[in-house]
């Protein structure tokens, strides 16, 4: 594939997909010095086209970030948004819910954290976890507290049917208010991963990555994997799709990632800086010589 023919909707997911048919690498007529060029150069003008976004005060941007242990997501976030202003952009990483998260539905925790107009907000990890950690894990919705709910036998189909007509409509009501949301699956392979792993355990520096939890979710990988498919063809709308990132190379990744940002947020013509009312512009003369006379 050649770089500079790059587009978004190479990744993107439009219809039913089987996971196992998305790559996790991409073959690039490229060296690696010109693929962090392509990033560098994409990531200073959405730096700047956020600059104007934040004047224009109109549109918020969610990007959500989901993908297996190891897939680089804390790096590609830093690399990606390093050319923004840092009033424009907030990053959350969602962890195990708090008490006092849990003491609200599932999905309150995450609408505190949604962008305000005219910033980014990145979730790193997103409300997506509801959709398949706790697939995995079933009792981990016992913490939930919901009326109905004592067991997890409790936990019917139906149940998760609702929860992803739930995030559908939670999605769409965002994107009918101006939120414009854009959905990233970082997809590695599972070679990659052991390699990552490893690597934690033989760099002192990187040790503390580590835990032994990520073997035991290691050993889940193809039920992880059967879920991320479902919320794939389940939860890739026309206002909120999802973009495949073959992830195996994290310079790659980091590129694709800000291409297709800016791909996007360059369709929106209707974000520019607004004007001055004609009479402050009138005035502008003066208020030059005020200064100059001050």
């Amino acid at each position: 594939m050649n770089l500079d023919t790059l587009q978004k909707d190479t990744f993107k997911i439009t219809k039913r997909v089987s996971i196992s048919d998305l790559p996790t690498t991409l073959e690039l007529n490229a060296s690696e010095k010109k693929i962090k060029k392509e990033l560098k150069k994409a990531r200073k003008k959405l730096g700047d086209l956020q600059n104007t976004q934040y004047a224009h005060g109109k549109y918020g941007v969610l990007v959500c970030f989901q993908a297996m242990d190891t897939a680089g997501k804390d790096s590609l976030i830093r690399e990606v948004f390093k050319d923004f202003n840092v009033r424009g952009v907030v990053n959350y990483s969602f962890k195990s819910p708090s008490e006092r998260e849990l003491r609200h539905d599932y999905l309150w925790r995450h609408y505190i954290a949604l962008p305000e107009r005219g910033k980014y907000a990145v979730f790193n990890r997103t409300h997506y976890e509801n959709l398949l950690v706790t697939r995995v894990h079933p009792q981990y919705i016992l913490n939930e507290n919901i009326p109905g709910i004592e067991k997890v036998e409790d936990i019917t189909p139906e149940f998760w049917d609702k929860r992803f007509n739930q995030i559908n409509n939670f999605e769409k009501t965002l994107v009918e208010n101006g939120t414009i949301i854009i959905k990233f699956f970082l997809n590695i392979s599972k070679e990659e991963q052991k390699y990552r792993l490893l690597r934690r355990l033989d760099k002192p520096n990187k040790n503390w990555k580590f835990s032994p939890g990520d073997l035991k979710e290691r050993k889940l990988w193809d039920e992880y994997l059967g879920y991320y498919e479902e919320i794939f063809n389940r939860t890739s709308t026309n206002y909120a799709p999802w973009y495949s990132i073959p992830a195996d190379d994290k310079p790659t990744a980091r590129m694709l990632v800000a291409k297709i940002l800016l791909e996007i947020m360059e369709t929106y013509k209707d974000i520019k800086e607004p004007e001055l009312p004609d009479e402050l512009k009138a005035q502008i003369p003066n208020y030059i010589n005020q200064l100059n006379n001050d």
